[in-house]
């Protein structure tokens, strides 16, 4: 089951929890839920997202809001895993990209350790091993959330974009369940549900419209 806003949020994929007590959008009834999903091997998930996140949970959390954070992998599987998240959750320290970057802008503190606690829960997310044929429906299934005009494009271009994905499904190790329901673009993204569990909005990338999404849906019966 695939995602759409408007609609009843489905469940994320998740492995293990980390951190926190484990739930997921159907047990957090009456809540708002900000699901930020992230890469354990993402500078930009480190600097910008991840500390809005921190921001939103700590103005919120007694107000209804339930802030999550969610380690997925589509890239760089041998450095977004399991194992890195929980040493991140467990002591700090961060690696690859991030930890490059960070000790760059002399954001780390010794060790390689974030100046930073995360005070929500984390999770992995659901990964599966892939296999076998690519299936032009499984394409066509990636295809259309990005470019929902697709079908009256030119038969050229479509052809490309068609090849273009069949090479990035062959190049993955893994397939991430949460990013691949909501067909997420990239990390980090935001997921946002509604008291109601309803999937209000989806976004790629730093925002900064997430707080004001939140107020709004605080204001709505």
């Amino acid at each position: 089951m695939s995602a759409k806003i408007g609609e009843k949020a489905p469940n994320f994929g998740v492995s293990e929890w980390v951190q926190g007590a484990p739930t997921n959008f159907d047990q957090e009834k009456d809540h708002i839920v900000l699901l930020e999903v992230f890469q354990v091997n993402c500078p930009g998930c480190f600097m910008h997202a991840i500390p809005e996140a921190i921001n939103i949970y700590s103005k919120y959390k007694d107000e209804g809001v339930c802030v999550l954070g969610l380690a997925t992998a589509f890239e760089d599987f041998d450095k977004n895993t399991l194992d890195n998240l929980k040493m991140l959750a467990e002591t700090g320290e961060v690696i690859g990209e991030t930890k490059d970057a960070l000790s760059s802008y002399g954001q780390l503190q010794e060790g390689n350790k974030l100046s930073f606690k995360i005070p929500f829960p984390l999770g992995m997310d659901n990964l599966t091993k892939t296999s076998g044929e690519i299936s032009q429906e499984k394409i066509m299934e990636f295809i259309y959330p990005q470019i929902p005009e697709f079908d009256s494009q030119p038969e050229e271009y479509k052809n490309q974009i068609i090849e273009r994905v069949k090479s990035y499904m062959k190049s993955k190790e893994y397939s991430a369940e949460t990013f691949e329901k909501f067909a997420l673009q990239g990390t980090p993204s935001t997921i946002l549900v509604d008291r109601k569990g309803i999937l209000r909005d989806v976004s790629f990338g730093q925002t900064g419209h997430v707080d004001a999404m939140i107020q709004k849906l605080l204001n709505e019966n």
